[in-house]
């Protein structure tokens, strides 16, 4: 009896300290997301933590880096974090029209302080090349990521995006083996962290690319959308459906409310279609952007501070809707818990 009043009590500690654990964090302790998470992988059509539970990322994606540079700071970054509860941020390095390949090492400096601000925040960061003619860059895009992935592999918080979204090209020809190279050239130095890989059709051909996937059990797939316009709705995502029941796993790494021009009125009916989709599947999600712009899918009015701190004043439509939709979500799903304070 001794014995098993020993177990008992061993048991019971357990048990309490776990929930106490979990009560203190979705109150937002210490913990940071990545201590909670840890090293993700892909699992089947999933994303995993360290543990192998099935996790879905939520935050925000930032504008193109080489015209709303200015967002790319650590106090940006850590306001994402403390008010709007994102899990993960993409650094959107622009190429084309004035980006990497006009000012390498100035765009670089912008993408490494925004890694630099997730690792010591304890985020997720989506390393995006934000190109739509990736494949005409390669020898650039694979001198990036390995520059990138000897510098910061060791560390959990970063996940790779190498091609934001390709054009209509096609996938075995074009697309495929651009990424087999960069994919190749970031696990020289990786071989833990997630690769995203852009798909035709401006991230939208996922259930083509799910025909001949990359050969490598890390990787995910971009889905884009726009809810107000009617190809990015119900058929896409029935593409999307199709891609995961063929096997691979999707991450939504840059959606709108809108038209897919960045503007026109929130269609609200598709926006929430397509989060009951993203929930349902637990695909991990950046809305599109964190910027000042006048046009709707930007989260920011004209003005707004670089280093945060917006009232809701401040914030657009949209803006308002996601930042509400991040901090709901944080609330309800302890699969999503606030990322911590630090």
């Amino acid at each position: 009896m001794t014995k098993l009043r020993e177990v008992v009590c061993i048991f019971f500690v357990i048990v309490v300290l776990a929930g106490t654990f979990q009560k203190n964090y979705a109150q937002g302790n210490d913990t940071t997301i990545v201590e909670l998470y840890g090293q993700l992988h892909v699992d089947g059509v999933h994303i995993a933590n360290k543990n192998g539970e099935q996790v879905m990322l939520t935050g925000m994606s930032l504008f193109w880096s080489q015209w709303k540079g200015q967002f790319y700071n650590y106090n940006c970054i850590k306001w994402l974090r403390d008010d709007w509860k994102c899990t993960v941020i993409r650094a959107a390095m622009g190429v084309e029209a004035g980006g990497y390949l006009t000012n390498p090492s100035a765009e670089k400096t912008k993408i490494k302080t925004v890694i630099d601000a997730a690792i010591d925040l304890g985020i997720y960061v989506l390393v995006d090349w934000h190109d739509h003619n990736a494949h005409n860059h390669l020898d650039q895009s694979v001198e990036f990521f390995t520059e990138i992935a000897q510098e910061y592999g060791d560390y959990p918080n970063i996940i790779y995006e190498i091609y934001n979204e390709p054009l209509q090209v096609s996938w075995t020809n074009v697309v495929k083996p651009y990424a087999d190279s960069v994919v190749s050239a970031i696990r020289s130095y990786d071989p833990d962290n997630i690769i995203v890989v852009g798909t035709p059709t401006w991230s939208q051909d996922v259930d083509v690319a799910a025909l001949n996937p990359v050969n490598d059990d890390n990787v995910a797939y971009s889905l884009h959308y726009y809810a107000a316009y009617q190809a990015h709705q119900q058929s896409l995502r029935n593409k999307a459906q199709l891609a995961l029941n063929r096997g691979i796993a999707l991450f939504v790494t840059e959606f709108g409310m809108c038209l897919n021009t960045g503007n026109g009125a929130i269609n609200y009916d598709e926006s929430n279609l397509w989060f009951e989709f993203l929930e349902e599947n637990k695909i991990s999600w950046c809305k599109w952007a964190v910027a000042d712009l006048t046009e709707t899918s930007a989260a920011l009015k004209p003005g707004a501070n670089p280093n945060g701190g917006w009232s809701e004043i401040e914030l657009s439509e949209s803006g308002l809707f996601v930042r509400q939709k991040l901090k709901k979500s944080c609330k309800s799903m302890f699969t999503s818990p606030d990322p911590g304070k630090k």
